[in-house]
């Protein structure tokens, strides 16, 4: 499977198909911390939320790289299970890779700022909470480009279609207070959170939603991939 994984990555890497998200990403970043500086909590609560839809499009152009064909035989060789795993796989890699550059970038721009009061939380903390936030946000991202790839709708302009309709409506009814905010995952109310500090319960609270929206997603992928392999 690992191989598996390697070629996938490589081919997305190696066709030139990696910038498109990425600049995208920067360029996302780079409009969000032009607004001025913030603390490092603060900033990459609202980080996160940008990058959403951009990894979860990232996950769906590493998966479309692959041909129809050459993913059937990969289905053959090592199984339905392996095969749909490694996907994910490489997926998540190539996205914590994006995660890595977001975590870096606002420092080189001058986006965020050390705290400098006694009664603020410390660099290290923020630090480690902007990495939860970001991490919070990528398997619901995989999940939904997962979701979305070719080998699911079958067409790009379904994916394309199930690709907004996921990003909006996670922005939206995040945004608008909906009486069922379990239907989006938590990235809106991690960004409320970490503004004013997260409380262990709260931290434990918004990561079993976000692991609970991604497995009921991945289990529809799942699904729907064995109806269309």
């Amino acid at each position: 499977m690992s191989g598996l994984v390697r070629m996938r990555l490589a081919g997305f890497l190696r066709t030139g198909r990696a910038l498109a998200p990425l600049l995208a990403g920067l360029l996302a970043l780079a409009v969000l911390y032009g607004g001025g500086r913030a603390r490092p909590a603060e900033a990459y609560g609202v980080s996160a939320v940008v990058l959403f839809p951009v990894l979860a499009w990232q996950t769906k152009i590493l998966l479309d790289v692959e041909p129809d064909v050459q993913r059937r035989l990969a289905l053959v060789l090592v199984g339905p299970a392996r095969e749909r795993a490694a996907g994910l796989l490489a997926a998540a890699l190539a996205g914590a890779g994006t995660v890595a550059v977001a975590l870096v970038f606002p420092w080189l721009v001058g986006g965020v700022v050390a705290p400098s009061g006694a009664g603020e939380q410390s660099l290290p903390v923020g630090l480690a909470l902007g990495l939860w936030a970001h991490l919070l946000a990528l398997p619901p991202a995989v999940a939904l480009g997962a979701l979305a790839s070719r080998a699911v709708t079958g067409s790009a302009g379904y994916g394309v279609a199930v690709l907004a309709l996921g990003a909006v409506g996670t922005l939206a009814l995040g945004l608008s207070g909906s009486a069922v905010p379990w239907l989006v995952p938590p990235l809106l109310a991690t960004a409320r959170a970490l503004g004013g500090g997260v409380a262990p319960a709260t931290g434990g609270l918004l990561s079993a939603w976000a692991v609970a929206w991604t497995a009921v997603v991945l289990a529809g992928y799942l699904r729907w991939r064995r109806v269309r392999p």
